[in-house]
C-alpha cells in the first residue's frame, strides 16, 4: 500500500484546484535513470490507465503503474518544507541507498 501525509494531500488539493483540474489522480511512478538507477516522477492525470493501481486517500486518488508498484510499495508520499526548498518527497522503505536530494535511488 502506498499513502499520502496530510501535508501532501493538502497540497495535491491545492494544486489541483490552482490549475483547474479538480478530479484528476496524482501518478506516482519509478523510471530508470538517475544517479541510484532510478528516479521518482509525479503527474496529474484525468483517469488512471488500464493496468493501474488506484489509491484513494483522503479524497485524493493516486494511480500507480504496474511495473513502480512494487518498487513503492510501503512508501509514503510526504512534502516538506526546509532551508533547501519545498516540494513533494518519498519516503520509500523499499529503497536500499539514495541521493542527496532524495529523487533517484537504488534497491
Amino acid at each position: 500500500m502506498i499513502t499520502m501525509s496530510e501535508k501532501a494531500v493538502e497540497k495535491v488539493n491545492e494544486y489541483l484546484k490552482t490549475e483547474n483540474k479538480e478530479g484528476y489522480g496524482l501518478r506516482v511512478y519509478v523510471s530508470g535513470g538517475g544517479c541510484h538507477g532510478f528516479q521518482y516522477g509525479m503527474s496529474f492525470e484525468e483517469a488512471p490507465g488500464d493496468m493501474d493501481q488506484v489509491i484513494e486517500e483522503s479524497g485524493v486518488k493516486l494511480f500507480i503503474d504496474s511495473q513502480s508498484y512494487p518498487l513503492l510499495s510501503g512508501a509514503t508520499v510526504d512534502y516538506v518544507e526546509n532551508l533547501y526548498g519545498s516540494g513533494f518527497a518519498i519516503k520509500n522503505p523499499n529503497a536500499k541507498s539514495s541521493c542527496g536530494c532524495g529523487s533517484s535511488f537504488s534497491v
